[in-house]
């Protein structure tokens, strides 16, 4: 898999436009002896058919298939742009990553970055970064932006007897993540939670965290003082926004939603200020319909920007979570936010649309998953 160095970075660029910094990026590769000659025509063919935008001040232009031939060997050319890159319909670039590739190597480069795609930040530090170091942390997600919190840190109705099980197991989940050691689960335990009201209480520590997560465990007996505990592992500001999620939810006095979530989809969605999705399977309502990705390698760029595309022809807003994953409602209409939704083949997607035209636009949606999304 493609992996990105400081070797590969070129730090403060300019360039007045797109081609011109694409054709730029075509010649480092060339001159890296990475491609030949006539690699650039493809890469500007393929920015032709659809935006190599990916979001937060990011793009990765490549070749199209039928230049494949001219790729030697495999690498990347990466271009710094303080100023910034007009990358068409409003967006700018300030990382272009240009890639040759034999096969399908860009969607590692799409895995590596589905971290900082989504997050609040990215394009800021980006635009400001000194030096190689600072882009490569910022590209591999090692500066963080929002703090870990996924499926795999929720454990939903465990048979818990007292507040200290339900302490050791939301720090357990953190350790198991690698946010955490050993320190903070034995300060957690130690501690005495903080009760937020209808039996949702919330424990903290900074000790032993190399990552910033928050967790949750609720309980199976829902008839105790103690139904569900929300853990927090500080060590920067990245958990800011849960926690102002969390104290809207306590404002309004909804702690029960959290409580009685039957599934670790629909706490993530709640504790990130969404409506909890529907479950796997469920039978599609109103403006909700479910979708199966058939796409081999899932929702990269270019099935991703054709979905995108698909939901843009329409006024309703529409939303979308994977199912199957980490139960996010991203904006469908926003292609950084698509990728970072980590779709695979066989993954389910729930749209939700509102709109006056939200009927056509699901069926839309649907009939362009079905079709392949503008891949064979």
């Amino acid at each position: 898999m493609l992996q990105l160095s400081t070797q590969d970075i070129k730090l403060g660029q300019a360039q007045p436009n797109k081609l011109d910094a694409i054709r730029a990026i075509a010649a480092d590769l060339t001159a890296k002896g990475l491609v030949e000659q006539g690699y650039v025509e493809g890469m500007l063919n393929r920015e032709g058919q659809n935006s190599t935008f990916l979001g937060n001040g990011i793009a990765i232009p490549h070749g199209t298939t039928d230049t494949r031939d001219l790729v030697k060997q495999t690498g990347v050319a990466v271009h710094h742009f303080p100023n910034g890159v007009n990358w068409g319909d409003g967006n700018t670039v300030y990382v272009a990553i240009g890639i040759a590739a034999k096969s399908d190597e860009h969607l590692g480069i799409l895995k590596q970055l589905t971290k900082v795609l989504s997050a609040d930040g990215v394009e800021a530090s980006l635009k400001d970064a000194k030096s190689e170091s600072d882009i490569i942390a910022i590209l591999n997600g090692d500066v963080q932006f929002e703090a870990d919190f996924d499926a795999s840190l929720v454990q939903v109705k465990f048979p818990a007897t007292d507040l200290i099980q339900l302490s050791a197991v939301a720090a357990g989940l953190l350790k198991n993540k690698g946010s955490v050691s050993s320190e903070f689960v034995a300060d957690v335990v130690s501690k005495e939670p903080t009760n937020l009201g209808k039996g949702l209480w919330l424990v903290s520590s900074n000790k032993g965290v190399t990552r910033t997560g928050v967790s949750f465990v609720s309980a199976a007996d829902a008839s105790q003082d103690y139904k569900a505990l929300i853990a927090v592992a500080a060590c920067n500001a990245a958990h800011q926004a849960l926690l102002g999620n969390l104290a809207n939810i306590v404002f309004k006095q909804e702690q029960e939603t959290l409580i009685s979530a039957d599934s670790a989809a629909a706490v993530v969605a709640l504790l990130n200020g969404e409506e909890a999705p529907a479950a796997a399977g469920e039978a599609a309502s109103g403006n909700t319909a479910v979708f199966k990705i058939k796409n081999p390698h899932g929702l990269h760029a270019r099935p991703g920007a054709c979905l995108v595309a698909e939901a843009k022809k329409f006024e309703s807003n529409i939303k979308v979570v994977n199912l199957d994953g980490d139960g996010k409602s991203a904006n469908a209409k926003s292609l950084m936010k698509v990728i970072a939704l980590g779709v695979k083949q066989g993954h389910q997607l729930q749209f939700t649309a509102e709109g006056p035209d939200a009927a056509e636009a699901l069926a839309a949606i649907g009939a362009a998953i079905e079709a392949g999304l503008g891949e064979n």
